[in-house]
């Protein structure tokens, strides 16, 4: 976990000294953010303004040469209990600091952390551009040589858009470098080759790895988009937007679904190397002005920085602050603060109250394949629990509700083999002596011995309609969304005064899945759709 260990003095006692960072390694799961010197104050340090005549520093001044010396006691002590560390930042001037990353590399592939982001925003946005600048190492030529590598079907290569969900990882070694093509076999990053790192080769290379998901940004494919947000638990939201054009079309639509959702956003505006400053002027206060109205209500803060980045990784889900950078992915202008931003997020395992461990296992399946010579495997996250190989289990719910069983027969992480795993980690299992035809997505998978669970036909849910162009009555139909699930459901009754549901109209609904039943919970959240109409809510009560 990335936090923040105000350290006022230099390194004295060298025991004392290894014990307290072996213990706050321990506490934080192996990774912390260690501060040196005085500390600016964030407010500042956020609106852009210069630091270092401000008042408001906390923490205790140290010398520069007091700075240098606290850097390479920690080193030193760092080294002595296995981990690294990296210089994120250092300033001098009447307030020299210091900012450093700690890190335990990781045991093996299972226990490697993993921060799961989805990225968003209009046709032409410029989202797989960046991806494939980030993943790969080697900028754009301006002609969207960069994205070609992450297209995954014939229509994508020759259309540019991208209509389905694929997957990119950014993998960072405990020094805070990332794995690239070029950089482990002597090429020259610059012209590092267009081919990708297998994932195997990633992993194997690094402490922390950074999932993406690239979702569809075409109107057409909306649906795709939905089921890429609900059901990948993303940790934050990437949203691009053409600085050329401006926050239009779909990154409405995403920014809204990402609010709705409660998931912490990160706008970067990318092109700036080709949009004229005039209209690179107009997108930066549009996006300001929405960010900051009452929709939103989020604190837009520039990153031009890596001081601000330190500061912001911490606290922005917290304190409803959306950090927004400036790319480009043909001069690299902006790309490091996002790498950097990225190298410290906190992996989406950390979360404890979303990802229980010491609760029964709870598998959400969100992919199936049929594989040559291995069988029906499945792809999804562990919501609670533990798996490991060779476990019984059930899956289900199928048409009537009923769940079968089945044995682990072997388990992969980032297409790794791996023994085990615990809640908030992505998986795929091998099943055994399972038809393909037997699985969907949207089932889940839980212990033998837990027994099955209820699966669930009708259900309350208090909602919310954020847009219908006229009323909503009983017998209405739409697609729902909740997790990995995705069906249609009718609204079988409605509890509100005039018996019809309009824009803006809160009530308590009860819904019924058209097609089968299936496993929900209480508490989750839901988000149903049908051409324009949009509504969100959250399970109240299940009906059986």
């Amino acid at each position: 976990m990335s936090v923040t260990a105000t350290q006022a003095s230099p390194i004295g006692d060298y025991e004392s000294a290894r014990d307290s960072l072996a213990s706050l390694l321990t506490r934080w799961k192996g990774e912390c953010i260690f501060r040196i010197g005085a500390r600016p104050p964030v407010s500042t340090l956020f609106s852009g303004e210069p630091v270092d005549n401000a008042s408001g520093w906390t923490g205790t001044s140290l010398g520069e040469d007091h700075i240098g010396k606290a850097i390479l006691g920690v080193e030193k002590v760092v080294v002595d209990i296995g981990a690294m560390m990296s210089v994120l930042f250092r300033a001098g001037g009447s307030h020299p600091r210091a900012v450093l990353l700690l890190r335990l590399p990781p045991v093996d592939i299972a226990s490697t952390p993993e921060v799961r982001c989805a990225v968003v925003g209009n046709v032409d946005s410029g989202k797989s551009t960046t991806l494939g600048v980030l993943t790969r190492g080697t900028l754009d030529d301006g002609r969207g040589r960069a994205r070609v590598a992450l297209f995954r079907h014939k229509h994508e290569l020759e259309t540019g858009r991208t209509s389905s969900v694929g997957m990119e990882i950014l993998g960072f070694t405990a020094s805070g470098v990332p794995v690239l093509p070029g950089r482990a076999d002597g090429h020259d990053p610059d012209t590092a080759r267009l081919d990708k790192l297998g994932w195997q080769d990633i992993a194997a290379r690094s402490a922390k790895i950074i999932s993406f998901s690239d979702l569809a940004g075409h109107e057409r494919y909306l649906k795709t988009t939905l089921y890429g947000l609900t059901s990948g638990a993303p940790s934050c939201v990437i949203l691009m937007v053409g600085g050329n054009a401006g926050l239009i079309g779909m990154s409405k639509e995403h920014l809204a679904i990402t609010l709705a959702l409660n998931v912490p956003v990160i706008v970067c505006i990318t092109k700036i190397d080709m949009t004229p400053p005039n209209v690179l002027s107009e997108t930066l206060k549009q996006v300001t002005k929405i960010l900051k109205s009452p929709g939103c209500r989020k604190m837009p803060v520039f990153v031009n920085s890596t001081e601000i980045v330190t500061e912001l990784v911490g606290v922005f889900a917290q304190n409803k602050i959306c950090p927004i950078f400036r790319l480009s992915n043909v001069t690299g202008e902006g790309l490091d603060y996002l790498r950097t931003f990225l190298n410290l997020l906190q992996p989406s395992e950390y979360d404890c109250e979303t990802f229980a461990v010491d609760h029964p296992l709870e598998y959400s399946i969100t992919e199936v394949w049929s594989v040559p010579y291995v069988g029906t495997v499945v792809n999804g996250i562990l919501n609670s629990g533990r798996v490991k190989t060779g476990d019984a289990i059930l899956f289900g719910p199928d048409a009537n509700g009923h769940f079968q069983s089945t044995v682990i027969r072997s388990m992969q992480r980032k297409r790794a083999d791996v023994f085990s795993a615990e809640a908030g980690q992505c998986v795929s299992l091998a099943l055994k002596r399972v038809k393909r035809v037997s699985v969907r997505k949207g089932m889940v998978i839980v212990h033998k011995l837990d027994g099955p669970p209820a699966a669930t036909r009708r259900f309350e849910g208090q909602v919310l309609i954020l847009y219908h162009n006229t009323t909503m009555q009983p017998n209405y139909q739409a697609m729902l969304h909740c997790g990995a699930v995705r069906q249609t459901v009718r609204i079988v009754s409605l509890d509100h005064p005039q018996g019809v549901l309009r824009t803006g109209d809160r009530a308590t609904v009860t819904f019924e899945f058209i097609s089968r039943p299936e496993y929900i919970k209480v508490g989750m959240k839901l988000l149903f759709r049908e051409g324009k109409t949009k509504g969100l809510g959250v399970i109240t009560q299940l009906l059986g």
